[in-house]
């Protein structure tokens, strides 16, 4: 029997071809409602307004992953992720965080403010932690769902916390009509999340409670998913930290725009690869039988074959798609998006391996994973934006995912994961598209990158 319901328990191929396309379906809606969401704001709001926008977004983010100690992760994977007493206890230490992180947002708004000369950060910034402090009382229901493959009723209830976010920012930026429009939907759409998750989600009622050993065992596995987020944090919002400091926020907010249409494949491959491949590396790990292996090599194929098609069209169609969309004032983020896109077709072939630690429980290995590919990434990011701003910066993104693809093989391999031939085909395929798109619009390209 599932953990929410009497009913026989599906078959394990069956639970993960559904997780995968609910969270497909979750991904897509809510992508489409977000862009609905971006051509309705544009057109009120100012690019300004985004780029300071996007600053606060990425500290914000920063300090939710260097908080992180993978309660999710832990629930996912541990033996007691139905007990209630350790779901207790991991709530009531995200409960404690959200806290640590709003408090810490309004210690740093100011000399943050006075870093990037914007003084207006200095309290748009702890208002939009209050977002973070609300997320923090957030049931562990959801992790439980994702635990078991359960994730329809979830995605419904995400997918409609988004729409109503999204309608409450639009209120706000008609009224507003500034950057407050979408802080005050930000925080105002985490309170309706936290009330649709407790009423309409089944599952465990948490409550107050620390166990010692259920705090142990997620202090254990944590404490090196609290590192690797450090180093997550560097990966994945490392070149806004430092372009807010190389671009405008009217041009900050131009490559926001890009860069939102642009990483597309790479955010729908994470919310994937998040709920489906740690069960099933967690249930059928490859080293185990032949069987196992071609599973998940198939699994794999049909997963990176969609992201691939999904970053050479964006890739293919980008200037054009942006004009169509957008007023004059952002027509360089198409060369921005072909460049990113670009990018991206070389960041989603290791993608699968990323979760294959976590579901042995070797949170560690993750860690030297993760610290390895933020030295490579944010180093090389941060020199190339030093000797060539906006353009050195995304070269440098590209070939960091060129240097990181062996510490990501390394870690796979360890859990007996890695698939060359798999890598070979796909990076193949990303080199060619990339190549294409890069020949069909380099002018766009340059314009965009060298104005």
């Amino acid at each position: 029997m599932t953990a929410e319901s009497g009913a026989p328990r599906k078959s394990f191929a069956s639970r993960a071809l559904g997780s995968g396309a609910w969270s497909m379906a979750n991904f897509g809606g809510g992508q489409v409602m977000r862009l609905a969401s971006n051509l309705i704001l544009t057109r009120i709001l100012s690019p300004d307004d985004f780029g300071l926008m996007a600053l606060v977004s990425s500290f914000l983010i920063g300090l939710n992953m260097f908080s992180d100690m993978g309660l999710g992760p832990s629930i996912m994977q541990s033996k007691r992720g139905d007990d209630p007493a350790f779901l207790d206890t991991a709530w009531t230490i995200k409960v404690v965080r959200g806290f640590i992180i709003f408090a810490t947002a309004c210690v740093i708004a100011w000399p943050l403010a006075l870093f990037y000369s914007a003084p207006a950060f200095a309290w748009v910034f702890p208002a939009a932690a209050i977002s973070m402090l609300i997320g923090g009382f957030f049931p562990t229901r959801i992790d439980t769902a994702a635990r078991h493959l359960q994730v329809g009723r979830l995605t419904m209830i995400e997918l409609a916390n988004q729409g109503i976010g999204i309608l409450i920012t639009i209120a706000a930026a008609l009224i507003l009509q500034n950057v407050w429009a979408l802080v005050w939907g930000q925080v105002l759409g985490a309170v309706v999340q936290l009330a649709m998750f407790h009423y309409m989600l089944p599952g465990h009622v948490d409550r107050f409670r620390m166990e010692k050993e259920a705090r142990d065992e997620i202090v254990k596995f944590g404490k090196w998913i609290f590192f690797s987020t450090i180093c997550g944090f560097l990966l994945f919002q490392g070149d806004r930290i430092i372009l807010g400091r190389v671009l405008t926020l009217e041009h900050l907010g131009i490559y926001n725009i890009g860069q939102f249409l642009a990483t597309v494949p790479g955010l729908l491959g994470t919310a994937i690869a998040g709920r489906l491949f740690i069960p099933m590396y967690r249930e059928h790990p490859p080293g185990e039988s032949e069987q196992n292996r071609r599973t998940l090599q198939r699994t794999r194929f049909g997963f990176t074959g969609l992201l691939l098609f999904v970053a050479i069209g964006f890739a293919l169609v980008g200037p054009w798609l942006v004009d169509q969309l957008y007023d004059d004032r952002y027509h360089r983020a198409g060369g921005i998006l072909v460049a990113i896109a670009c990018i991206q077709m070389l960041m989603v072939v290791p993608l699968s391996y990323e979760t294959a630690a976590l579901a042995a429980g070797d949170s560690r290995g993750f860690f030297v994973m993760q610290s390895s590919r933020a030295m490579i990434y944010f180093g090389l990011v941060l020199v190339g934006a030093w000797l060539g701003g906006l353009t050195g910066l995304l070269v440098a993104q590209g070939f960091a995912h060129l240097f990181c693809y062996p510490v990501s093989a390394w870690t796979a391999r360890r859990h007996q994961a890695w698939d060359p031939r798999h890598d070979i085909i796909a990076a193949a395929v990303a080199v060619v598209g990339a190549a294409v798109a890069l020949t069909l619009h380099r002018d766009v390209v340059a314009a965009a990158l060298l104005h």
